[in-house]
């Protein structure tokens, strides 16, 4: 999301490159950049806790609270000064548009009526084999913010509306999704008309854009699949990466090739070394491998020119090109 390690320094690169040239625009982006990174923390932590019950009063809603805060006063300075400004700048402005889909990435995520989370209970369509009991009887757990069947209430009793999130007075409880993934539609047609395959900002989008489809949008085939083109871009890539830029795009390409195979089974942990943790097998969820500190991350190897190393999604790590500047 917006904790984006590469979000972050770009952003930094770009506040300290526009100091004297145009120090208005530098201000904000050094406002939203110690804004990312106080906000990555309480997601790190938010993604700890169990389902939050927005609806009443607990120790944990003051995280909620703050999160809900810190995106809305990000995506306002996103939207009414740092996208106007960032026309002229190519990178930056790639950054903007992701940046936006970022915080409505977390609406969806947090604040987003009806809520993306499954919590009902699935139902089996089929017995197992050589048991005889019939489950065709388990139903979905009706969502109580959705309500079922009117019946007639008894006289006097008047209709109970479902209680509102509390965080309706930060921001409205609505349906995100809709401009969530046009927000992210339009980052990615930006990031690749505007950038080469295998730039680390570029990578940044394909990476929160595949999280997003599997966790908002339940489309793991779609996230897969996005991720894999990914990947595709970056070797099918001709241009040279400078040094900074190759560490980037080889940890992102890691990331991307685990998003590939999430879903699909104990063949992701096995096959793939594990990114921020998990057992054998696991699938971590792509924002904590996206808020994984550098240093805790499963080391790189040496790659020397012109020799291929095994990446996650069974090709090869793209090696060092000729210096060039960004």
């Amino acid at each position: 999301m917006a904790s984006s390690e590469v979000d972050q320094k770009y952003l930094g690169q770009f506040a300290e490159r526009e100091t004297n040239t145009n120090p208005y625009l530098s201000s904000f982006l050094y406002k939203v950049l110690g804004l990312s990174v106080i906000l990555s923390k309480k997601l790190l932590r938010a993604r700890r806790l169990r389902k939050l019950d927005t609806t009443r009063d607990t120790k944990s809603l003051q995280l909620y609270h703050h999160i809900i805060w810190l995106s809305r006063e990000g995506l306002v300075m996103i939207e009414q000064y740092i996208i106007p400004m960032a026309t002229d700048l190519i990178v930056l402005k790639v950054l903007a548009y992701k940046l936006r889909a970022s915080f409505y990435h977390i609406f969806v995520l947090f604040h987003n009526q009806p809520s993306v989370h499954q919590t009902a209970i699935p139902s089996f369509s089929t017995p197992h084999k050589g048991k005889g009991a019939d489950r065709s009887s388990i139903r979905f757990s009706p969502n109580p913010l959705e309500g079922g069947p009117v019946q007639p209430l008894p006289p006097g009793l008047a209709p109970i509306s479902a209680p509102k999130p509390s965080a309706a007075f930060l921001l409205p409880a609505t349906d995100y999704i809709p401009t969530a993934t046009h927000c992210f539609t339009e980052a990615s047609a930006l990031a690749d008309s505007l950038l080469s395959g295998s730039h680390p900002v570029r990578l940044s989008v394909k990476i929160e854009f595949a999280a997003y489809m599997y966790d908002c949008l339940h489309d793991g085939d779609g996230s897969r699949i996005l991720a894999k083109q990914a990947i595709k871009d970056v070797y099918n890539d001709p241009v040279g990466m400078d040094e900074d830029m190759f560490e980037d795009a080889t940890e992102q390409v890691q990331i991307l090739g685990k998003m590939s195979r999430r879903g699909l089974g104990g063949s992701v942990g096995s096959s793939t070394p594990r990114l921020g943790g998990g057992g054998e097998g696991s699938t971590p969820r792509a924002e904590s491998l996206l808020s994984t500190p550098r240093a805790t991350r499963t080391p790189k190897v040496d790659v020397f020119p012109g020799v291929p190393v095994n990446a996650p999604n069974g090709a090869s790590v793209p090696t060092r090109m000729s210096q060039r500047s960004r």
